[in-house]
């Protein structure tokens, strides 16, 4: 019988990381304008939740298929970065918190290039647990 904590890619701070800016994002959508219901607020929900996705579904993988997942979720970062830069510009989030997000962004693309690495060279790196 499985549990939750049998999965490992859960021990990854860069998932863990992933998952509460989701939760960001979800919060800071729910004032976007519901005409963007289906434009900016969906898109940008999707991309910041296919970061995790990806490290979870990637996990299931060989390594060399799990560098290409994380790729994809790195590509994910990059795509809410654009998104909210448009929200910006729109006025549906403020500078504040266009930084704020920004930082974490940056942050997670740290993470999953260290992640990428050690897939590659096979050390641990930050992104686990201890």
């Amino acid at each position: 019988m499985w549990k939750l904590t049998d999965f490992k890619f859960e021990e990854l701070c860069v998932y863990q990381k992933s998952i509460s800016l989701a939760g960001e994002i979800y919060l800071v959508t729910k004032k976007y304008p519901r005409d963007e219901m289906f434009g900016l607020t969906s898109q940008l929900r999707r991309a910041a939740v296919s970061i995790s996705l990806n490290i979870a579904e990637g996990s299931a993988r060989t390594k060399k298929d799990f560098s290409r997942f994380v790729d994809v979720s790195r590509g994910s970062v990059f795509e809410c970065l654009a998104i909210l830069q448009i929200s910006h510009r729109q006025g549906y989030i403020s500078e504040t918190a266009l930084r704020q997000l920004k930082n974490y962004l940056v942050e997670i693309s740290k993470m999953l290039s260290g992640l990428k690495r050690s897939l590659t060279t096979g050390k641990r790196t930050a992104n686990s647990q201890q």
